[in-house]
Parts: C-alpha cells; sequence; structure tokens
C-alpha cells in the first residue's frame, strides 16, 4: 500500500508560480515511478509528467513542457511538481500517482493521491 497526498494548491495571478509536493508513506517510494495528473473543470484527466525512481528518466506533456519541472527527493519520501508561468488554463485539480502506466484505454495508476485545487486568475 502507498498512500499519498499532496499539498502547495492555491490561488495565483497568471505568470506566477507554485510548487507543489506529494508526500508518500507505505511502500517502498524509492523504488516507484512517479505521475502528476490534473483534471480540469468538466474535462477528463489529463497526464503532466512523470519521474522515475532514480530521477534519470522524465517525461511531460506538451502543454506544460518547458513550464514544468516535476523531481523527488527519496530521502524525503516527496516528488515536487514545480509550476512556472501559469495560465488561467491550468486551473484544475492536481493529483500525484504512483507507479502509472499508459494502457490502450488512457492512464492508469497504482496509487492516487486526494489532489490539490490549482487555480489561476487572469
Amino acid at each position: 500500500q502507498v498512500q499519498l497526498v499532496e499539498s502547495g494548491g492555491g490561488l495565483v495571478q497568471a505568470g506566477g508560480s507554485l510548487r507543489l509536493s506529494c508526500a508518500a508513506s507505505g511502500r517502498s517510494f524509492s523504488s516507484l515511478t512517479m505521475g502528476w495528473f490534473r483534471q480540469g473543470p468538466g474535462k477528463e484527466r489529463e497526464f503532466l509528467a512523470t519521474i522515475n525512481w532514480n530521477s534519470a528518466v522524465t517525461s511531460y506533456a506538451d502543454s506544460v513542457k518547458g513550464r514544468f519541472t516535476v523531481s523527488r527527493d527519496n530521502a524525503k519520501n516527496t516528488v515536487y511538481l514545480q509550476m512556472n508561468s501559469l495560465k488561467p488554463e491550468d486551473t484544475a485539480v492536481y493529483y500525484c500517482a504512483a507507479t502509472p502506466r499508459l494502457l490502450g484505454s488512457g492512464w492508469s495508476a497504482g496509487y492516487w493521491g486526494q489532489g490539490t485545487q490549482v487555480t489561476v486568475s487572469s
């Protein structure tokens, strides 16, 4: 079992920055690929980024590439999402996930956090 708790969301003006954190407990965090996703109002859950166990491999959605950066600190059992140059369309609930996988039907994950709200005002 893995428990994930996101934090760091809030209200920010367009062009601003936020850093989200996801604290993990339970099964060995340092061996897990982690991911970030979001779900905007009336939209489906959207993939944002993944990071492998030792931070050697990261991947990003085109919509956030160059603006968002995923990182992790295995000593703190935490994964981060640094978000810069935020836009109103980035408004969503942001989720972290453990062991995300892209299947034919879409993204799946072994474990999900409860989400944290990010609101970007224009």
